[in-house]
């Protein structure tokens, strides 16, 4: 445990503290722990931000930070760890972090709870066909005997595929052992042992897509994912089959995907797209076998403060002299968002 007072600093964008941290939980950082200031720095170059920056021992960051280029590290020769109360760093911690042999740990876990539990929900009302079910009956207005028209509807032995292994994916397929659904997976870096260890079975992503009744996607945003799901694995999808994205719009071939479900016999369940924003005209809006939403898994709300929690159950950790539980390591970022 240390002996000395540790100072902690705040570095994030407008607006950012006030809604990830209740004012009750910086209020309380816990023993050994001082925090310099609640407002945080929105820049590394200011005479406050230089002052606060030479006396730090702990940055917290949340989204917006500055990058932690070689100049603000150099204004930094006690900082010792990054705490970022959210999931990628790559926005702002450098090689200069990393060769310095800061700490970095970050609220990813956290973060992937509400992203499992949003795609749970949307497994088990995408094999119930309650979306098609409930637009028909808006939009028909007359009373509808549901598995006349949707025989198939239902979760009883439904096959789900998950495509990745990702600490997302696994949060996934933890919440699906509660439902009779049969579960497989693909992901290059699973293997037999791992994939049982998880209940799951291991397919490759051709495998998956053609016999799966929902594909989930849980890949990380990397160059070697980019149009993961290319054109080909579209048409390979099984009909009748729902795809939900909630990892990035660019590890999809939107256009193949559009035009697949233009064909009537797919399903789509998007909550993120590229870009961020689509086009007005796009038919994904207007398309009544999709559901889009504007990003709404990951945290929001009240799911913040779940970041804001692990990030400062983090800074305890280090003031008692304890190795961090969500630390992330420079050979980490070849695998993950």
């Amino acid at each position: 445990m240390t002996t000395t007072e540790l100072n902690v600093a705040l570095a994030m964008g407008p607006g950012v503290v006030n809604r990830v941290f209740p004012a009750r939980r910086l209020d309380s950082l816990g023993p050994g722990l001082k925090l310099l200031s609640p407002a945080p720095m929105g820049d590394f170059t200011s005479q406050r931000s230089l002052e606060i920056l030479g006396a730090t021992d702990i940055l917290i960051t949340g989204w917006g930070c500055p990058k932690l280029d070689a100049a603000a590290l150099g204004a930094a020769p006690r900082l010792s760890h990054i705490l970022h109360a959210g999931g990628t760093v790559k926005h702002h911690v450098g090689d200069e972090c990393w060769e310095r042999g800061i700490h970095v740990s970050t609220a990813a876990d956290a973060n992937s709870i509400p992203v499992a539990e949003y795609t749970v929900a949307m497994i088990l009302l995408a094999n119930k066909r309650v979306l098609q079910i409930a637009r028909k009956l808006h939009t028909e207005r007359v009373d509808i005997e549901p598995d006349h028209v949707f025989p198939d509807m239902g979760n009883f032995g439904k096959r789900v595929g998950i495509i990745g292994a990702s600490r997302i994916g696994r949060h996934v397929i933890r919440l699906l052992k509660a439902y009779d659904l049969q579960v497989a997976v693909a992901d290059p870096f699973l293997d037999d042992a791992e994939a049982a260890a998880l209940g799951v079975e291991r397919l490759s992503l051709e495998e998956l897509v053609t016999g799966c009744d929902v594909v989930s996607l849980h890949a990380p945003s990397l160059p070697s994912t980019r149009n993961l799901v290319h054109e080909g694995l579209v048409a390979g999808l099984k009909p009748g089959a729902t795809f939900i994205n909630t990892a990035r719009g660019e590890l999809v071939d939107q256009d193949a995907l559009l035009r697949r479900v233009e064909q009537g016999d797919l399903y789509a369940i998007l909550d993120v797209t590229t870009p961020w924003v689509l086009p007005a005209d796009s038919g994904f809006y207007t398309h009544p076998n999709v559901l889009l939403t504007p990003h709404l898994a990951g945290s929001l709300g009240t799911e913040l403060e779940r970041m804001a929690v692990s990030t400062i159950e983090e800074a305890r950790r280090v003031a008692r002299g304890e190795p961090l539980l969500h630390r992330l390591h420079a050979r980490d970022l070849a695998f993950t968002a």
